[in-house]
């Protein structure tokens, strides 16, 4: 095996930017040597922000949300209806919803979805919280905004269900969200059209 012309310091940054989604090891020493021709202006701070991120961002106790601030600054919004929760995935599509503005209520995270080939069970995620939040007194609606995967919809699914028996609407998103559709890669317009013509699950 031929012996890394970087040092160790360099290697394990490499090997650390790897692990990053959608970087491979070609990318991730491209992106090593680009921040080290940078360290002032970029390195550094990037450092610093992680750092800070690190001590301060953490996952809301009402909905999973990452924020710096607890409950989050969307659940600490009160102009927001409290009524309405909108299911995701992940913190990603909260934002992307947000981004969209196409949803005026509350969210949940379930931090995934069920799927048996990753062992990722209903246990895993944030569903036994989501059924004590959706049998508040205020809560009339639930939106289910999985993706349009086969675990998005097998999740859903499952969700749906523990939800039965509780005198709330549950909708999911209708028209907008094609099969087989990640949300954090939708537009806005496709997004604030899902949102607009969801339907009852």
């Amino acid at each position: 095996m031929a012996k890394s012309p970087a040092g160790p310091e360099l290697d394990h940054l490499i090997s650390l930017l790897a692990k990053m989604p959608g970087l491979g090891p070609r990318s991730a020493k491209r992106a090593a040597l680009y921040l080290l021709k940078k360290r002032e202006v970029l390195m550094r701070p990037l450092a610093e922000a992680l750092d800070d991120a690190a001590e301060k961002v953490v996952a809301c106790v009402l909905c999973g949300n990452w924020d710096s601030q607890n409950p989050c600054a969307i659940c600490a919004d009160e102009s927001r209806k409290e009524g309405v929760i909108c299911v995701v995935q992940d913190v990603a599509d909260v934002w992307a919803l947000e981004r969209a503005g196409a949803h005026k209520g509350r969210y949940h995270v379930l931090g995934g979805v069920i799927s048996p080939l990753d062992g990722i069970g209903p246990d895993d995620l944030n569903i036994a919280s989501l059924a004590q939040r959706a049998s508040a007194s205020d809560v009339q609606e639930i939106i289910l905004a999985t993706s349009a995967t086969v675990d998005g919809q097998t999740t859903a699914n499952y969700v749906a269900e523990r939800l039965e028996g509780l005198n709330i609407t549950v909708s999911r998103l209708s028209h907008g969200v094609p099969v087989g559709g990640e949300l954090d890669y939708l537009d806005e317009g496709t997004l604030a059209a899902a949102i607009k013509s969801r339907r009852p699950y």
